[in-house]
């Protein structure tokens, strides 16, 4: 028999006791603190990863024990499916993916793979469930500001109308990702939450990312007491949160967003590569300056991201409570300890 339950709502804790989560990527660097910040809210959590990870760079031991994992890649269905019968959640986070763009522009099939048709396979299985009434969570499905793409600077920051013009294979999958979602919204009932995080950091984020190169490259002229940062296009304009503010945005949409909707999740402020680098320089207690280097120079597809936060904040109260310092001076913290 289908079940009997109401297009809409979210997620609330019941008799039972805890509401329980389930992350996909948990043992990532987004789904790290995603997974600390569930427990300290007082939820039951579980992670699906590649492997069980025995030591992990943002969990303590403690906080990694306290989450039940699964180990698969998230392509494989019946470890999806494995995870889904056994923890029942409350609400799915779904952070698995591909994430760095050069790797999926490196090869575009796997990125589709993983971040297209893997989330469809999900989204089917969770439909299936809620038709069987057994279960009926809330999928938070993390997407990308990257799916919006090139805009006129007027029109910023963008708020979620705005339209999306993907340039890129990461940003393409993330689109489609989040099509998927809502179309499953829309015929299944599946309480689909998208979301189109902005940039951002912490500590435990691969310096392979902007701000955490920036640190790195930082801390390296003040050992070598360099004057000058090599530096290539300062122009780019980007939003850029913490990580801990995102991760509570993610929590509280799936506590009080509306299913079949998408949310920015960002600060409403832009800053440019240029101007990031030199409060970088300022944290570190660096007196260098920034030399252009052409060796480095790249053109920016996108010249300026930035977003509203309206929406979410309507809908949940957030706003952020760490600044750009705040982050930098983490990532310090972080690179230095």
């Amino acid at each position: 028999m289908a079940a009997d339950v109401e297009r809409g709502g979210s997620v609330s804790e019941g008799a039972g006791g805890a509401r329980r989560a389930l992350v996909t990527g948990a043992a990532g660097f987004v789904g790290q603190w995603l997974c600390r910040a569930l427990l300290r809210h007082g939820w039951g959590v579980s992670g699906l990863a590649l492997e069980q990870p025995n030591e992990l760079e943002t969990l303590t031991d403690d906080e990694r024990n306290a989450i039940r994992w699964y180990d698969g890649d998230i392509r494989d269905r019946d470890v999806f499916a494995g995870a889904l019968g056994e923890e029942r959640p409350d609400a799915v986070f779904h952070l698995a993916g591909v994430s760095y763009v050069p790797s999926a522009e490196a090869d575009p099939g796997v990125a589709y793979d993983v971040n297209v048709t893997a989330t469809a396979r999900l989204l089917s299985l969770l439909a299936a469930r809620r038709t069987a009434g057994e279960l009926d969570p809330v999928m938070l499905l993390v997407g990308s500001a990257e799916q919006y793409g090139r805009h006129d600077l007027n029109e910023l920051p963008l708020g979620e109308h705005a339209e999306q013009r993907p340039l890129g294979v990461y940003a393409a999958t993330k689109a489609a990702q989040e099509i998927a979602g809502l179309q499953s919204w829309r015929k299944d009932g599946l309480r689909v939450i998208a979301t189109r995080p902005f940039n951002h950091s912490g500590p435990g984020q691969s310096d392979r990312f902007l701000l955490p190169a920036l640190v790195r490259r930082a801390l390296d002229l003040r050992a070598r007491g360099a004057r000058e940062l090599p530096i290539g296009n300062v122009e780019p304009v980007r939003d850029i949160s913490h990580v801990r503010d995102v991760v509570r945005a993610y929590i509280l949409l799936a506590e009080h967003g509306e299913p079949g909707l998408a949310y920015n999740i960002c600060s409403g402020v832009g800053t440019s590569v240029g101007e990031l680098a030199r409060r970088v320089l300022s944290r570190a207690g660096v007196p260098a300056a920034l030399q252009p280097d052409p060796a480095l120079m790249r053109a920016a597809d996108v010249p300026a991201l930035v977003g509203s936060p309206a929406l979410l904040s309507a809908a949940t109260a957030w706003a952020p409570e760490h600044t750009l310092d705040d982050l930098i001076d983490d990532l310090i913290d972080a690179a230095t300890h």
